[in-house]
């Protein structure tokens, strides 16, 4: 597993992913686990490119994704989609 430490105020210099979800009480409940994790993570608005039915995404390196995902699984977080952000 990689080195998962959360930024503070620092910018990453990876390739960034937005989660999508149906509702914004997932999006809160993902950033909780997150955090509890210590992955570095940011609950910030959906990307107008991307259409969700909550007005929030979970903004992460790329690289986390498998892992997130596995985490979400895990914890029962229901994801929409992910997307990559150019």
């Amino acid at each position: 597993m990689g080195a998962h430490l959360i930024y503070l105020g620092e910018v990453s210099l990876e390739k960034q992913c937005v989660a999508t979800f149906n509702a914004t009480h997932y999006a809160l409940r993902a950033e909780k686990v997150c955090k509890t994790e210590k992955y570095a993570v940011k609950l910030v608005p959906v990307p107008r490119q991307f259409s969700s039915n909550c007005g929030l995404a979970l903004q992460f390196d790329c690289p986390e994704k498998e892992t997130l995902l596995k985490i979400f699984e895990e914890k029962k977080v229901k994801i929409h989609a992910v997307h990559e952000l150019d």
